[in-house]
């Protein structure tokens, strides 16, 4: 099929192109910077107005992964910023779709686990319902999805993807990164949970979203076998082969984010969410446990 994908600059919008070019998709990436020697037929667009680039969509499947990074301090400014991001380029594909001659066939929508908020111990399948905040989290990922409630497609498809493991990507070259610096400790309490996803299994996630008729609507993309901190950071040291580590508390950990330009909150709350609507489909997970997923990512 004809993919066009949005936001195909970053990590997992790159695993994604490659993967699905290498099974004979037509990829054409929507970029604001039209780079030399990429393998993909890339299209500008300003990721705000329609333009030439409409016609792209025509009858083609859509996968919109547009916005920046959530790793960066809970300002006023930057979750306007990572608002803006996500609505604008995402408002502007709706718009292009609903003046097509062909709508898409189907809409693939980015979101978060991360519009729970944080969970606690509540088991969150797909019927949970978003949380009220904090702003950069689950307000961010509200708007995001309200922007493309009702896009033109033949289906749409909302993916809540949980922190996706993959070599190279700033989420665990940063825990990998605090393991081998003798930082490998639990975080804060370490008992906020930690739903996660090898990214194997995470673009069979987004295959099966482009191929499979019958999904639709929200689908929690993560491991069905979510953990806590704790248990996290002593996998990472073991696949690491670090010494056991003090914990690190959560006041240090806020005071770590203030140099470090991050959110605190991504490391001190957590959800316990299940890929529920994929279960009951029979989808089989390739890395459905966390140490032989690090294993496979962390070693040669």
């Amino acid at each position: 099929m004809k993919v066009v994908l949005a936001g195909g600059s970053g990590a997992l919008g790159r695993a994604i192109a490659a993967d699905l070019a290498g099974r004979g998709d037509e990829v054409v990436v929507l970029t604001r910077t039209v780079r030399e020697g990429s393998p993909y037929r890339q299209v500008r667009w300003d990721g705000v107005t329609v333009g030439p680039w409409a016609t792209e969509l025509s009858g083609a499947a859509v996968v919109n992964l547009a916005g920046e990074l959530v790793d960066r301090r809970p300002t006023a400014a930057n979750v306007e910023l990572l608002t803006r991001s996500r609505v604008e380029p995402t408002t502007a594909l709706a718009l292009a779709a609903a003046g097509s001659d062909r709508p898409p066939t189907v809409w693939v929508q980015a979101s978060t686990l991360a519009i729970y908020g944080d969970g606690g111990e509540a088991v969150l399948a797909e019927d949970a319902p978003p949380a009220d905040g904090p702003p950069q989290m689950a307000g961010v990922a509200r708007a995001w999805e309200d922007a493309a409630a009702g896009a033109r497609a033949g289906r749409q498809v909302v993916l809540r993807t949980g922190v996706v493991l993959d070599r190279g990507t700033p989420a665990l070259n940063r825990l990998a990164g605090l393991a081998r610096w003798g930082l490998g400790g639990r975080v804060g309490s370490g008992r906020q949970w930690v739903s996660w996803l090898h990214v194997a299994d995470f673009l069979t996630i987004v295959r099966r979203s482009l191929d499979d008729p019958a999904m639709a609507d929200v689908v929690h993309a993560t491991s069905p076998n979510p953990v806590r901190n704790a248990e996290l950071m002593a996998a990472l040291r073991r696949v690491l082969r670090r010494p056991p580590a003090p914990p690190t508390p959560a006041p240090l950990v806020r005071v770590g984010a203030l140099l470090l330009r991050t959110d605190p909150a991504l490391a001190l709350t957590g959800r316990r969410c299940v890929p529920r609507r994929l279960l009951d489909a029979g989808f089989g997970f390739a890395r459905p446990d966390l140490l032989p997923a690090l294993r496979d990512l962390l070693t040669a």
